[in-house]
């Protein structure tokens, strides 16, 4: 089967990272998915959440955001609604996640990254882009770190990245863009490290439910599609 973009089934959108775009973050990097593009920054803050405080280890969190036209039709700004909306919510949540279990904490001492992922443009995949290129951003925030003698030990553990994955038309296709994910009848959002460990699985069945065998090659699809972007990953970073 060939995809309406001519891709195959197993078969990531072409995948371009760069790094240091924003001059004034300690770490930072636009990635593009396909026609999905975010803008991932990382900054340090020497203080942590009020419940890290005297513990001695450090603390990650995301902000997520879309500019107005990122999708076709223009998206209100958060701010003049006054509140974070709850797929915002949601999906910072995810990246937070997801990004502190790359770190070892206790060695980052009693300091805060802070990652910005703002979607600059919306063609399915945002937040499993902002997973991938944000990871790029606290990379370098960390070899910031390290340079400036903030801190005396790498705190990464693993690199990390994700992956959307789905069926549509009973075929499992890895990287859904939004025309394939808006019919998608399965729907599943992949986190994994380079140990080939899960730290996040997202999944419903939009009509039909699936059975354990679909799930299992689902996983499989993600799984091999993610170490291709951990790849992605050091190519760039080890350049």
């Amino acid at each position: 089967m060939s995809r309406h973009d001519g891709r195959e089934p197993d078969e990531l959108r072409p995948v371009h990272i760069t790094r240091g775009v924003m001059r004034n973050a300690e770490g930072s990097a636009l990635i593009r998915v396909g026609n999905t593009e975010v803008n991932c920054t990382a900054t340090i803050e020497e203080s942590v959440p009020a419940f890290m405080m005297d513990t001695g280890k450090g603390w990650l969190t995301a902000e997520y955001a879309m500019l107005p036209r990122a999708t076709q039709e223009r998206t209100r700004r958060d701010s003049v609604a006054g509140r974070v909306s709850g797929r915002s919510q949601e999906i910072q949540r995810i990246i937070s996640r997801v990004l502190r279990a790359s770190l070892n904490m206790d060695k980052l001492g009693e300091r805060m990254i802070i990652v910005d992922c703002d979607v600059l443009q919306a063609d399915g995949g945002t937040r499993t882009a902002s997973i991938t290129g944000g990871f790029v951003a606290v990379y370098d925030a960390v070899q910031y770190m390290l340079r400036e003698g903030m801190i005396n030990e790498d705190p990464i553990s693993e690199f990390v990245a994700a992956v959307s994955v789905g069926i549509h038309d009973g075929v499992a296709l890895l990287d859904l863009d939004y025309k394939e994910d808006s019919k998608a009848g399965v729907d599943l959002n992949i986190a994994m490290n380079s140990a080939g460990e899960y730290i996040e699985i997202q999944g419903t069945a939009e009509n039909e439910p699936f059975s354990k065998d679909r799930l299992c090659n689902l996983l499989k699809l993600a799984e091999d599609g993610i170490l291709k972007l951990i790849a992605k990953q050091k190519e760039i970073l080890w350049e």
